[in-house]
């Protein structure tokens, strides 16, 4: 993928933020839950579609859902031991 394709989008959206800050509030909250809607749709669009994808589907949600389960039983864990360890608790 080509990196200015990437940084364009960005770029263009600090430039518009920084010339409209003063001029109207915009609730970026809104703007982002809205583009996260959009994405996770065209996510599930694209897995629809996908044949193959979708009939691999509940081998790899399986081993998606344990990975998950996993790296979040272990952050928690890692987090309590340094919070620990730091005195913050």
């Amino acid at each position: 993928m080509n990196f200015a394709l990437l940084v364009a989008p960005l770029v263009a959206g600090m430039l518009i933020g920084h010339f409209l800050r003063e001029k109207r509030k915009v609730d970026v909250g809104k703007v982002t839950f809205g583009i996260i809607l959009v994405l996770i749709f065209s996510l599930g669009f694209s897995i629809g579609s996908n044949g193959e994808l979708l009939n691999s589907l509940p081998d790899v949600g399986l081993s998606a859902v344990v990975i998950a389960s996993l790296a979040i039983v272990f952050s928690v864990i890692l987090v309590k031991a340094v919070r620990r360890t730091a005195g913050l608790e």
